[in-house]
């Protein structure tokens, strides 16, 4: 992690010392930090627990994790319920293969993963979103879309985020302009809630 990132943290760390309540403060600066992070930089405050050996991950114990990758901003936002913990560059697809937008549940997770469509090329900490080529894993990231489709995370990021994940967590991938400290919600409607959510509420009327 880079010079800034480490700073953060450490602001943060003693702001929570010195008053807890300021739980917010720190996504906040979280959400101020990934506006002005470098290619293959990251922040990263998360505090889930790691996995006593031979024992059951305690992630499962404590709210779920969220994804949202932003195509324009080129920055991924994690969130543990619904507050903001950790944002990175990424690199998405470039134009002609472009990264699709859309709610994905993660399919399979392989830290030593090989395409197998380009040439065995090496793709660690993958975390698949389609059957068909899209995937969450560790890849050049150079600060613009770049990718035959995936979404390419630092090294750091994707190996602290293939820990905290699990079959099932949720990926939002959108071409919208992610901003504030907590996961908005309607991110996580598709379209046909959405449409469902507008007759509903006409009927209403």
């Amino acid at each position: 992690m880079k010079k800034m990132s480490i700073t953060l943290l450490a602001m943060t760390s003693a702001l929570l010392i010195a008053q807890p309540a300021f739980a917010r403060s720190e996504a906040a600066m979280i959400d101020a930090a990934a506006a002005e992070l470098a290619p293959n930089d990251y922040v990263w405050t998360d505090t889930a627990p790691p996995a006593a050996p031979g024992q059951p991950s305690p992630v499962a114990m404590a709210q779920a994790v969220t994804l949202v990758v932003s195509l324009p901003l080129q920055r991924a936002y994690l969130y543990r319920g619904d507050v903001l913990v950790a944002a990175s560059t990424v690199s998405t697809g470039r134009d002609g293969n472009d990264t699709p937008t859309g709610i994905y549940p993660i399919l399979q997770k392989n830290k030593d993963h090989r395409s197998n469509i380009y040439d065995g090329a090496p793709m660690p900490y993958m975390q698949r979103l389609t059957w068909d080529g899209i995937a969450l894993h560790a890849g050049n990231n150079p600060g613009f879309p770049d990718s035959h489709g995936c979404v390419r995370l630092p090294a750091g990021f994707a190996k602290k985020l293939f820990g905290v994940t699990t079959l099932g967590t949720t990926v939002v991938v959108t071409d919208e302009a992610v901003v504030g400290d907590r996961l908005d919600r309607s991110l996580l409607q598709t379209d046909s809630a959405r449409a469902n959510a507008a007759q509903i509420a006409a009927l209403d009327r």
